[in-house]
């Protein structure tokens, strides 16, 4: 697929997605929905990609959907979203399951559809100007992209409500201080920071990850010895790994681990 709507490279086990509409704010249109559905399913079938790392050109992460592409579809709107959210859940299936982690860069605004596009990331560095509000109801519309799952998770129930029902603005900070945010950077380390860890990560033991991905993922709907029982089954299989018993072996022998992903 030729792309106009965002950025796919990889390079050294490390796939870039990068959001690539700054003359409309990165909103979602259907070229944006479906170009990033193929970017997250080339991702996560290509088994040399270790790392993920998710930003956006330009001065702001994202302002949500396109109403104005809405606006052309009235006749069809509900099929329109139907369509649009498909593609866009599908992506975010395919990046949250996958072994590697997804780092998710916030440059400026995450509005809508991009404050959600925020939430599903493994860790999340923001720029110290960025700010977050869901806006959906402003335009007399709910919540999609994942953010209705995670962020009660994330922040709980009640600062959930306050944020979808009254659309507060948070700052970086603030984002951070609820959990929203891993950590926040200065504007012009951004960048830096995000691909410095992204190429840490992108040389670490893939499948463990996975592992750590799955198991948090599961851990608010199980009872406690059924989290055990997984927990046994993976660290035992982890354990048997190339890369668990590479890891073991550096360990103990006061040495760099090189890990292949494996």
């Amino acid at each position: 697929m030729d792309y106009k709507t965002i950025l796919y490279e990889v390079d050294d086990g490390l796939a870039k997605v990068t959001l690539n509409r700054p003359n409309a704010g990165h909103s979602i249109n259907k070229d944006f929905a479906l170009e990033f559905m193929d970017a997250a399913i080339r991702a996560s079938t290509d088994h040399s990609v270790r790392c993920v790392l998710i930003g956006a050109t330009g001065k702001m992460y994202g302002f949500g959907g396109d109403l104005k592409f809405f606006s052309t579809q009235m006749d069809r709107v509900r099929e329109c979203l139907l369509e649009l959210t498909a593609a866009v859940h599908h992506a975010i299936q395919r990046f949250h399951h996958m072994n590697a982690p997804v780092i998710i860069a916030v440059n400026g605004t995450a509005a809508g559809g991009g404050f959600s596009m925020a939430l599903f990331g493994d860790i999340v560095l923001a720029a110290q100007s960025a700010k977050f509000t869901m806006a959906y109801t402003n335009a007399g519309l709910s919540p999609d992209a994942s953010s209705s799952y995670f962020l009660p998770r994330v922040v709980g129930l009640r600062r959930a409500q306050e944020l979808m029902l009254t659309n507060r603005t948070l700052s970086a900070e603030e984002a951070c201080e609820w959990g929203i945010v891993t950590r926040v950077v200065d504007d012009d380390k951004l960048g830096e920071a995000a691909e410095a860890l992204a190429r840490k990560l992108s040389a670490g033991p893939t499948r463990a990850y996975g592992a750590v991905k799955r198991l948090l993922s599961r851990t608010f709907e199980q009872s406690l010895e059924v989290q055990l029982e997984e927990e046994s089954r993976s660290i035992a299989a982890m354990g048997d790994s190339v890369d668990g018993r590479e890891g073991m072996d550096a360990f103990l022998n006061k040495r760099k681990p090189k890990f292949t992903g494996a």
